[in-house]
């Protein structure tokens, strides 16, 4: 039979470590989450299926980078997911694309750079300055294995 510990004492704030310990380092860190929508779209001047009206699961992965605060996290995970909903799930899930985003060809090329858009105006808004937090990429799967990324240095 295998043997496991179980912790006798849990650690106290306090007690058992100091709040100036919370943030280990000072170094840039990325952090990264996923989120999925659907949405129904269609091409204009392609040919082939998807100048059809289809829809897709779409998966996009936001990566953001900056500096911990005073208790090590360089932004919430569920600020992240806040700032996604606001900004692209509310606009797009459960939508025709081509009806709701500006004038463009509905393409994963053009998607991801609107998202970009969209995402990094309000990091930059909503995310506290000394921290540094800025997008890093952001990777729009339109199936399981066709994706188009976009990284900062590409926007720059």
């Amino acid at each position: 039979m295998e043997s496991y510990r179980i912790p006798t004492k849990l650690q106290r704030l306090g007690s058992d470590i100091d709040e100036n310990q919370l943030a280990y380092h000072k170094r840039r860190v990325a952090v990264t989450k996923e989120f999925t929508f659907d949405a129904a779209h269609h091409l204009h001047s392609y040919e082939g299926k998807c100048k059809n009206l289809h829809g897709h699961t779409y998966r996009i992965v936001v990566t953001v980078s900056g500096y911990v605060n005073n208790i090590g996290l360089v932004v919430d995970f569920a600020d992240l997911k806040r700032i996604y909903l606001e900004t692209i799930e509310q606009k797009l899930d459960h939508q025709y694309l081509n009806e709701v985003l500006p004038p463009m060809n509905t393409s994963a090329e053009n998607m991801v750079v609107w998202m970009w858009e969209q995402l990094d105006e309000a990091i930059h808004k909503q995310v506290a300055a000394e921290q540094q937090v800025r997008l890093e990429e952001v990777v729009l799967y339109e199936t399981p294995t066709s994706r188009a990324t976009l990284k900062r240095a590409w926007m720059e």
